[in-house]
């Protein structure tokens, strides 16, 4: 039976879906791993309000998903990971069919008679692209976890295979019928990300090629200059354009004409769908079938957007995680605008040195009040110093940080104003060369290793790296294959089918530099960015698949056009081979549960009905996965500092949440409004307290009372201060204390507290917490994890106790890090899980070798504390623990690890000891060598390394081990001279 060419595409394009979704199961993390993915689940879960703008559609999918699961919660995050997988399956199979669809432009095919040799290419270009994508790094890593960047590859590809699909419609009304479904695709993917909106140029010059046989510059600069007023029109006009239209309504129906709540919102709800009703019939009555078919594209943009309904209608409900509080249509429309993030200049800004001259009061921000919206605050526009500024702005941050990279980046001095082209070099050399072509260069070239900051590898190996690059499950060598076909099909594109080669060129560009420009990136990340760009690698696989028809071209020279079609498959498919090869180990997340593990032991640390503080992602959306989902440890209160700077989520912490009671605050929900008086409390020192403590009590009572004495105007508002930089908290009852640790801490009790501000002033989060623990009586246990501590500007280091991996504030007074030993010992010993941490077929990022860090160093501090009371005994359990839980195998010996040689030595594990050394050496020596010879400046890891060098050969001289000490020794003078 002889098959059409159109069923044996559909069969290959299904076939490419079913080894893709395959190779995604088989790898997907089975829980929820680091980052956004725990907070993703968690919401899409019980249907809560994630960070702005939120990605209502995804979170809708995901619930359904989640169902999936048949009421087993620990079930519920693999499930969830696997709307991921599908979604990036089915990207695929549409990335198959549409790379099959526009080589047979390239080869000039007359459809219905595919010679077999034009359908070989065609179904070979498609297999080795769609593969190539499937394999490539940035796609596989999207595609296994839950995060939004796998459904919203899922819209790329099928509203790019649906355009081309218009295309070979004749008749006019299936046209319409397919554009208006890419407008409601359109719409559902603005509820997940987005990206897809830059497929709206692409789908322009698609429709400009099919009606204009004539193509002429102005023809295709007009057409990109509508195709881009329609992206700022949904992008501008209606995503958060018409819900500011409505608040305005809303504002003057309720404030002016005295109306309900809501009433505003009704009234332009109704004339809206009236008018565009109107218009929908008038087209149709007056036989206007473009205006018809226009307004039918823009009602079904706007039925797909309208997934977002689910953040106003959730957020009513007051959910646990209900960020930004969207719950009325003023805090909606900075929902959407990611107001709490702030802005970055893009077309005309000041440089990093301009200082700030004058602020000026914007537009009013307003809050719902009794019977009426407020204006709760103004938005602030500062004037900057002239000379100082340029159009296209990169190098815009004042923060410090950022202008330390700025300057080492460029070769500014200290004081040396910017230049264009400085601004330039930044543009080209970071946010497009080190934020996007290393990228892609990862996903086609080959990447040196795992480890942040990573560069490309071209076509061979560094052969001189250390051992532990070499080995590192990160390291992927492609030889740039993948590169050079794609390149050699980018060619016969454009030599084959030029206009269609500036339709995939214009994608690739929007995709990929298009977004650098428009992201604007600072010059820090707190991790790899690769993932954003994921539609670019997408369009440039296309380009790889188009490399089979180059082969072929090359090969037909020398043999028979069939042979050489099949040869030119056969070659090509080795290039995913390859990919899938050396990919496979560090995209498998089949056996990944750590993460879950981490923020159960950071549960565990706690004592009940205890109060957290939290630091960053990765320390706080495990642990919201797990009291959302999984119902684990809902009687511990979950604060993450950085939004603890805003009212609403301080409003939030006085509200109950499940066995959580209310957070006992003093201060009011008044007086952390935003905007108010207490957003920052500069110290401006009192010269009759110098030196002194004021009462925290006495301190919060004057912020309660809006008191004229701490108050200091500002030319738009006002703000309190701080007179001193030290508080005492006093009268504290001892016997209460004392109760809650072992008999041998109770010396170290005390019955104040001086709380020394660390930095210029407080923030609100700091006050947030200044007003619990005065208020909190030591009822509620409270913790930090080492992030959250680090964030808070107040200086209590001499007031924790190490209880795991979490510090208790308790009333101490000591000059060194306090341990509650048996406790400890409990939870690190006999409670805490490393489930397959100790096994090295499981591959861990960065993210998790920098979390074990910490948890060697606790495992250190345990072990110090029993050998401080000459129990080397149970120190040295300590120790075995550690490298059986956490072996170098899995996780590379640290500077923890060479801290433990010392203590090894003093318990009689020598043997140990001297592995330890001997490996962590041999890395610290290849790494300061390749250093040298590469000609790194890179002045953290050189100290880093050094470091490690000096603490072996004292351990050792410490140990009397006078020729292992001088072997070290040996090499600290060396490199250190050097």
């Amino acid at each position: 039976m002889h098959m059409t060419y159109q069923k044996i595409n559909n069969i290959s394009g299904w076939v490419a879906f079913f080894i893709a979704m395959v190779v995604y199961t088989l790898t997907v993390e089975p829980t929820a791993s680091f980052w956004d993915c725990g907070e993703f689940i968690a919401c899409s879960y019980k249907l809560e309000v994630p960070h702005p703008p939120g990605a209502p559609f995804f979170l809708l999918t995901g619930r359904m998903f989640s169902m999936l699961a048949m009421g087993d919660t620990t079930q519920v995050a693999y499930w969830v990971n696997m709307l991921s997988v599908l979604c990036s399956a089915f990207a695929i199979l549409f990335l198959y069919w549409s790379i099959s669809h526009l080589a047979g432009r390239i080869l000039k095919v007359e459809r219905g008679n595919e010679t077999s040799v034009q359908q070989i290419l065609m179904v070979g270009a498609g297999m080795v692209g769609a593969l190539t994508c499937t394999f490539s790094d940035s796609f596989w890593f999207s595609a296994v976890e839950a995060e939004v960047y796998g459904m919203s590859s899922f819209f790329t590809a099928f509203v790019f295979w649906a355009i081309l699909k218009w295309e070979n419609k004749e008749n006019e009304s299936d046209r319409s019928r397919w554009l208006i479904l890419i407008a409601y695709m359109m719409g559902l993917s603005i509820g997940v990300h987005l990206l897809n909106l830059v497929t709206i140029p692409v789908l322009g010059l698609i429709v400009y090629f099919r009606y204009k046989p004539e193509i002429t510059s102005w023809g295709v600069i007009s057409t990109l200059l509508v195709s881009g007023g329609i992206i700022l029109l949904i992008m501008i006009g209606i995503i958060p354009g018409l819900p500011s239209i409505a608040g305005g309504i809303e504002i003057f129906f309720v404030n002016t004409l005295k109306l309900p709540f809501g009433s505003g919102v009704i009234f332009f709800g109704l004339v809206f769908i009236g008018t565009l009703t109107y218009g929908i019939r008038y087209s149709i009555t007056r036989g206007k079938h473009i205006l018809n078919t226009a307004l039918l594209c823009f009602t079904f943009i706007m039925i797909g957007y309208s997934s977002y309904a689910i953040v106003l209608i959730r957020s009513n409900y007051d959910p646990p995680i209900d960020e930004n509080n969207p719950e009325e249509i003023i805090s909606f429309v900075s929902y959407l605008k990611r107001e709490q993030y702030g802005s970055r200049p893009l077309f005309k800004g000041q440089y990093f040195t301009a200082r700030v001259e004058d602020q000026k009061k914007g537009a009013a921000i307003y809050m719902r009040g009794e019977d009426s919206y407020e204006v709760k605050d103004y938005k602030v526009e500062y004037v900057y110093e002239p000379g100082h500024s340029t159009i296209l702005p990169r190098m815009y941050s004042s923060d410090r940080n950022h202008i330390k990279r700025y300057m080492d980046i460029t070769g500014l001095r200290q004081g040396e104003k910017p230049t264009f082209s400085d601004n330039l070099y930044f543009m080209f050399k970071y946010q497009i060369g080190h934020m996007y072509m290393r990228y892609f260069m990862w996903n086609f070239a080959g990447r040196a290793s795992d480890v942040q900051g990573a560069e490309s590898v071209f076509f061979s190996p560094d052969n001189n790296a250390p051992d532990q690059i070499k080995t590192n499950k990160g390291r992927n060598i492609y030889f740039a294959l993948p590169l050079l076909l794609g390149l050699l099909g980018m060619m016969i594109q454009y030599r084959n089918n030029p206009k269609y080669f500036s339709v995939t060129l214009l994608l690739f560009f929007l995709t990929g530099i298009a977004l650098v420009l428009y992201l604007n990136s600072p010059p820090t990340e707190p991790r790899e960015r690769d993932y954003i760009y994921t539609g670019s690698y997408y369009v440039f696989a296309i380009w790889v698949g188009f490399g089979v028809i180059a082969l072929y071209e090359i090969l037909k020279k020398i043999i028979s056009s069939r042979l050489a079609a099949i040869l030119a498959c056969v070659l090509a498919l080795g290039i995913p081979t390859i990919m899938a090869s050396e990919n496979w180990d560090d995209h498998d997340r089949s056996d990944r549960l750590f993460s879950m593990a981490a923020a159960k032991n950071y549960l565990d640390s706690c004592a009940p009905n205890a109060i957290l503080f939290t630091g960053g992602d990765n320390d706080t959306f495990p642990l919201w996965y797990l009291q959302e989902v999984e119902g684990y440890r809902t009687d511990v209160r979950v604060i993450v500092l950085s939004y603890f700077n805003t009212d609403w989520y301080v409003q939030q912490m006085m509200r109950p949440s499940y066995e959580s009671e209310p957070l006992p605050f003093g201060l009011t929900e008044k007086n952390y409004q935003q905007g108010g008086l207490n957003d920052y409390l500069p110290v401006i020192e009192n010269p009759q307290l110098k030196d002194q403590a004021i009462n925290l009590r006495k301190y919060l009572e004057l912020i309660k009372q809006d008191h004229e004495a701490l108050r200091v105007p500002t030319s738009i508002s006002a703000y309190n201060s701080v007179p001193t930089k030290a508080l005492v908290l006093s009268n504290i009852d001892t016997a209460k204390i004392k109760a809650l640790l072992p008999d041998y801490l109770d010396e170290a009790v005390t019955n104040h507290m001086i709380l020394n501000i660390k930095g210029n002033g407080l923030e609100k989060k700091d006050l947030a917490i200044l007003d619990l623990i005065a208020n909190n009586n030591w009822d509620r246990p409270m913790y930090f994890n080492y992030t959250s501590l680090s964030h808070f500007n107040v200086d209590v280091s001499a007031n924790i106790i190490q209880e795991g991996i979490c510090y208790r504030l308790l009333p101490i007074a000591s000059n060194r890090p306090m341990v509650n030993k048996e406790l400890m010992y409990k939870n690190m010993m006999e409670k805490f899980s490393w489930v397959n941490l100790d096994r090295p077929d499981v591959y861990y990022s960065e993210d998790y070798r920098g979390f074990c860090q910490n948890l060697r160093s606790a495992f250190n501090t345990l072990a110090q504390e029993y050998m401080a009371v000459e129990d080397y005994d149970t120190a040295r359990s300590v120790l075995l623990k550690c490298l059986e839980a956490i072996p170098n195998e899995t996780i590379p010996y640290d500077y923890f690890s060479t801290l433990q040689v010392g203590m090894l030595l003093e318990v009689g594990e020598r043997e140990l000891a001297i592995d330890i050394a001997q490996k962590s050496s041999v890395h610290a020596v290849q790494t300061l060598d390749r250093m040298a010879e590469t000609g790194s400046q890179d002045g953290v890891e050189t100290q880093r390394q050094i470091i490690i060098i000096n603490e072996l050969a004292r351990a050792f001289r410490a140990a009397d081990e006078k020729e292992l000490a001088a072997e070290y020794e040996g090499l600290f003078d060396k490199y250190y001279k050097r």
